[in-house]
């Protein structure tokens, strides 16, 4: 019995654990109009994750399809698929992945230092773009 119940704590803590990263998929809302904007998918390798544009959420015929305003090797790719993610680290041993990594915004082509916090028990995560003293925040929501 002890070895049962001692199981089951474990695997409940490696899941507690694992919403405390952001790995997963997200719902992103947009900090101008609270509304969701796009599904992301984030996955880690070797400890470095990356983040990939699912599907979209908004309902406009007239959303931009293509990063045509992207400056690097998305220029002009199409958005869904597109990684906007990469190269982002954990910090220490503080539940904040950043460690130089970098967030695209591909409907403004601009490209930000991003830190990562899962946040209320990993059903959201602020999400912060910096670019030097200057950033943008948003709260995005585990999709469950």
């Amino acid at each position: 019995m002890r070895k049962i119940l001692l199981s089951s704590l474990c695997f409940l803590s490696m899941q507690a654990f694992a919403q405390m990263t952001p790995v997963g998929v997200w719902h992103t809302i947009d900090d101008e109009t609270n509304k969701p904007k796009g599904e992301v998918t984030i996955t880690e390798n070797n400890g470095v994750l990356t983040g990939v544009v699912g599907k979209s959420l908004v309902d406009d015929p007239k959303a931009k399809t293509h990063c045509d305003l992207c400056k690097d090797d998305r220029k002009d790719q199409p958005i869904i698929g597109m990684e906007i993610i990469r190269g982002v680290k954990q910090e220490g041993s503080k539940p904040i992945w950043g460690g130089g990594g970098k967030i695209l915004d591909p409907g403004k082509g601009k490209i930000y230092t991003v830190e990562l916090e899962p946040i209320e028990g990993g059903k959201k995560m602020k999400m912060r773009g910096y670019i030097g003293p200057l950033y943008r925040t948003q709260i995005w929501l585990r999709v469950q």
